[in-house]
Protein backbone atom coordinates (compact mmCIF):
# COMPACT_ATOMS: atom_id res chain seq x y z
CA UNK A 1 0.00 0.00 0.00
CA UNK A 2 1.26 3.71 -0.77
CA UNK A 3 3.08 5.76 1.99
CA UNK A 4 0.83 8.65 0.76
CA UNK A 5 -2.56 6.58 0.01
CA UNK A 6 -2.26 6.41 3.86
CA UNK A 7 -1.27 9.76 4.82
CA UNK A 8 -4.58 10.76 3.36
CA UNK A 9 -6.31 8.57 4.91
CA UNK A 10 -4.93 9.34 7.67
CA UNK A 11 -5.19 12.84 7.38
CA UNK A 12 -9.00 12.40 6.85
CA UNK A 13 -9.67 10.45 10.10
CA UNK A 14 -7.58 13.29 11.71
CA UNK A 15 -10.44 15.95 10.40
CA UNK A 16 -13.16 13.95 10.80
CA UNK A 17 -12.36 14.49 14.40
CA UNK A 18 -13.91 17.71 14.43
CA UNK A 19 -17.14 15.93 15.00
CA UNK A 20 -19.08 18.75 17.02
CA UNK A 21 -22.06 16.02 17.50
CA UNK A 22 -19.76 13.05 18.99
CA UNK A 23 -17.51 15.60 21.28
CA UNK A 24 -20.67 17.62 22.11
CA UNK A 25 -22.41 14.57 23.48
CA UNK A 26 -19.19 13.27 25.45
CA UNK A 27 -18.95 16.81 27.23
CA UNK A 28 -22.76 16.86 28.15
CA UNK A 29 -22.34 13.64 29.61
CA UNK A 30 -19.03 14.58 31.24
CA UNK A 31 -20.76 17.97 32.66
CA UNK A 32 -23.98 16.53 33.75
CA UNK A 33 -25.02 16.51 37.05
CA UNK A 34 -25.40 12.44 37.16
CA UNK A 35 -21.65 11.68 36.69
CA UNK A 36 -22.52 7.79 37.57
CA UNK A 37 -21.28 4.84 35.44
CA UNK A 38 -20.17 7.65 33.47
CA UNK A 39 -17.01 5.45 31.68
CA UNK A 40 -19.84 2.46 30.79
CA UNK A 41 -22.15 5.30 29.32
CA UNK A 42 -19.53 7.22 27.30
CA UNK A 43 -17.98 3.39 25.95
CA UNK A 44 -21.65 2.41 24.97
CA UNK A 45 -22.09 5.58 22.97
CA UNK A 46 -19.11 5.56 21.29
CA UNK A 47 -19.19 1.92 20.64
CA UNK A 48 -22.54 2.57 18.84
CA UNK A 49 -21.51 5.42 16.96
CA UNK A 50 -18.30 3.27 15.69
CA UNK A 51 -19.89 -0.08 14.94
CA UNK A 52 -22.56 2.04 12.96
CA UNK A 53 -19.95 3.86 11.21
CA UNK A 54 -17.85 0.85 10.43
CA UNK A 55 -20.29 -1.23 9.25
CA UNK A 56 -21.56 1.87 6.68
CA UNK A 57 -17.65 1.66 5.56
CA UNK A 58 -18.23 -2.10 4.98
CA UNK A 59 -21.47 -1.83 2.67
CA UNK A 60 -20.22 1.15 0.75
CA UNK A 61 -16.58 -0.82 0.18
CA UNK A 62 -18.47 -3.58 -0.83
CA UNK A 63 -21.40 -1.77 -3.06
CA UNK A 64 -18.85 0.32 -4.48
CA UNK A 65 -15.98 -2.76 -5.53
CA UNK A 66 -19.20 -4.43 -7.24
CA UNK A 67 -19.88 -1.33 -9.38
CA UNK A 68 -16.27 -0.96 -10.52
CA UNK A 69 -15.74 -4.45 -10.94
CA UNK A 70 -19.46 -4.82 -13.18
CA UNK A 71 -18.20 -1.82 -15.61
CA UNK A 72 -14.54 -1.98 -15.52
CA UNK A 73 -14.59 -2.20 -19.34
CA UNK A 74 -15.79 1.34 -20.07
CA UNK A 75 -12.92 3.62 -18.90
CA UNK A 76 -14.36 3.93 -15.70
CA UNK A 77 -11.23 5.01 -13.89
CA UNK A 78 -11.15 7.68 -15.95
CA UNK A 79 -14.64 8.63 -15.71
CA UNK A 80 -14.54 8.33 -11.84
CA UNK A 81 -11.46 10.46 -11.98
CA UNK A 82 -13.04 13.45 -13.79
CA UNK A 83 -16.28 12.79 -11.22
CA UNK A 84 -13.99 12.97 -8.25
CA UNK A 85 -12.25 16.26 -9.70
CA UNK A 86 -15.76 17.90 -10.23
CA UNK A 87 -16.59 16.90 -6.65
CA UNK A 88 -13.96 18.13 -5.16
CA UNK A 89 -14.09 21.29 -7.05
CA UNK A 90 -17.22 22.11 -6.16
CA UNK A 91 -17.07 21.37 -2.17
CA UNK A 92 -14.24 23.52 -1.93
CA UNK A 93 -15.86 26.10 -4.06
CA UNK A 94 -19.59 25.51 -1.92
CA UNK A 95 -17.57 25.76 1.48
CA UNK A 96 -16.88 29.61 1.00
CA UNK A 97 -20.52 30.20 0.90
CA UNK A 98 -21.85 28.35 4.33
CA UNK A 99 -23.18 31.04 6.51
CA UNK A 100 -22.52 30.95 10.29
CA UNK A 101 -25.19 29.71 12.31
CA UNK A 102 -26.03 29.59 16.17
CA UNK A 103 -28.51 26.94 15.90
CA UNK A 104 -27.30 24.12 18.39
CA UNK A 105 -27.60 20.60 16.54
CA UNK A 106 -26.08 18.81 19.49
CA UNK A 107 -28.64 15.81 20.53
CA UNK A 108 -29.12 15.33 24.38
CA UNK A 109 -29.93 12.53 25.96
CA UNK A 110 -33.44 12.81 27.96
CA UNK A 111 -31.99 10.82 30.91
CA UNK A 112 -28.93 9.06 31.89
CA UNK A 113 -30.32 5.68 31.30
CA UNK A 114 -28.08 3.16 28.97
CA UNK A 115 -31.00 2.44 26.72
CA UNK A 116 -31.29 6.35 26.40
CA UNK A 117 -26.90 6.48 25.52
CA UNK A 118 -27.50 4.01 22.42
CA UNK A 119 -30.17 5.92 21.00
CA UNK A 120 -28.13 9.19 21.26
CA UNK A 121 -25.51 6.93 19.39
CA UNK A 122 -27.89 6.12 16.84
CA UNK A 123 -29.16 9.72 16.15
CA UNK A 124 -25.30 11.08 16.58
CA UNK A 125 -24.88 7.91 13.16
CA UNK A 126 -27.61 9.90 11.18
CA UNK A 127 -26.63 13.11 11.77
CA UNK A 128 -23.09 12.66 10.82
CA UNK A 129 -23.36 10.29 8.22
CA UNK A 130 -25.14 12.59 6.04
CA UNK A 131 -22.38 15.30 6.17
CA UNK A 132 -19.10 12.64 6.62
CA UNK A 133 -17.52 13.89 3.89
CA UNK A 134 -14.14 12.66 4.87
CA UNK A 135 -15.27 9.14 5.56
CA UNK A 136 -16.43 9.38 2.29
CA UNK A 137 -13.41 10.27 1.08
CA UNK A 138 -11.68 7.79 2.23
CA UNK A 139 -14.29 5.27 1.54
CA UNK A 140 -13.70 6.39 -2.34
CA UNK A 141 -10.06 6.69 -2.34
CA UNK A 142 -9.89 3.33 -0.37
CA UNK A 143 -11.55 1.75 -3.76
CA UNK A 144 -9.96 3.61 -6.94
CA UNK A 145 -6.63 2.58 -5.08
CA UNK A 146 -8.13 -1.39 -5.01
CA UNK A 147 -7.26 -1.86 -1.36
CA UNK A 148 -7.39 -5.50 -0.09
CA UNK A 149 -10.09 -6.20 1.57
CA UNK A 150 -7.73 -7.35 4.54
CA UNK A 151 -6.35 -4.00 4.29
CA UNK A 152 -9.41 -2.01 3.97
CA UNK A 153 -11.22 -3.65 6.92
CA UNK A 154 -8.39 -2.51 8.86
CA UNK A 155 -7.99 0.73 7.84
CA UNK A 156 -11.87 1.29 8.48
CA UNK A 157 -11.24 0.29 12.18
CA UNK A 158 -8.43 2.41 12.71
CA UNK A 159 -10.07 5.11 11.00
CA UNK A 160 -13.17 5.21 13.47
CA UNK A 161 -11.02 4.68 16.01
CA UNK A 162 -9.17 7.78 15.77
CA UNK A 163 -12.61 9.75 14.64
CA UNK A 164 -13.89 9.23 18.21
CA UNK A 165 -10.40 9.91 20.18
CA UNK A 166 -10.95 13.41 21.02
CA UNK A 167 -14.16 12.32 22.97
CA UNK A 168 -11.36 9.41 25.14
CA UNK A 169 -9.14 12.11 25.03
CA UNK A 170 -11.26 14.47 26.84
CA UNK A 171 -12.47 11.99 29.49
CA UNK A 172 -9.06 11.15 30.24
CA UNK A 173 -8.43 14.51 31.07
CA UNK A 174 -11.72 14.97 33.10
CA UNK A 175 -10.68 11.89 35.09
CA UNK A 176 -7.22 13.07 35.84
CA UNK A 177 -7.71 17.03 36.43
CA UNK A 178 -11.92 16.50 37.72
CA UNK A 179 -13.54 20.16 38.47
CA UNK A 180 -10.26 22.35 37.59
CA UNK A 181 -11.63 22.18 33.92
CA UNK A 182 -14.91 21.82 34.14
CA UNK A 183 -14.92 25.80 32.92
CA UNK A 184 -12.95 24.86 29.99
CA UNK A 185 -15.33 22.03 29.42
CA UNK A 186 -18.20 23.98 29.77
CA UNK A 187 -17.00 26.98 27.25
CA UNK A 188 -15.79 24.38 24.27
CA UNK A 189 -19.66 22.77 24.36
CA UNK A 190 -21.15 26.16 24.35
CA UNK A 191 -18.66 26.84 21.47
CA UNK A 192 -19.34 23.48 19.72
CA UNK A 193 -23.26 23.59 19.97
CA UNK A 194 -22.68 26.78 17.83
CA UNK A 195 -20.59 26.35 15.18
CA UNK A 196 -20.99 23.11 13.27
CA UNK A 197 -22.15 25.14 10.17
CA UNK A 198 -17.99 26.54 10.18
CA UNK A 199 -16.29 23.26 11.38
CA UNK A 200 -18.43 22.00 8.15
CA UNK A 201 -17.57 24.91 6.20
CA UNK A 202 -13.60 23.67 6.99
CA UNK A 203 -14.22 20.35 6.08
CA UNK A 204 -15.41 20.71 2.86
CA UNK A 205 -12.48 23.24 2.06
CA UNK A 206 -10.04 20.43 3.12
CA UNK A 207 -11.62 17.45 1.84
CA UNK A 208 -12.31 19.49 -1.69
CA UNK A 209 -8.78 19.96 -1.76
CA UNK A 210 -7.88 16.55 -1.13
CA UNK A 211 -10.15 15.28 -3.82
CA UNK A 212 -8.80 17.58 -6.41
CA UNK A 213 -4.84 16.96 -5.50
CA UNK A 214 -5.59 13.28 -5.63
CA UNK A 215 -6.81 13.14 -9.01
CA UNK A 216 -4.67 15.54 -11.19
CA UNK A 217 -2.88 13.05 -11.94
CA UNK A 218 -5.21 10.77 -13.58
CA UNK A 219 -6.97 12.84 -15.52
Amino acid sequence: MQIELLLYIGGLALLDTLSPTIVGVTLFLILANNRKNLLMKLFFYLLTVVILYFLLGIVMMVGANYFIDSFSNILLNRFFSWTIFIIGLSLFTSSFFISPSNKKNIPIPKDQSFLSIIFIGITTFFIEAGTALPYFTAIGLLTTNDVPMYQWLSLLASYNLIMVSPAIIFFLLYKTFGKYINNLLTHLMNKLTSSSNSTLSWVMCIVGLILVFNTLDYL
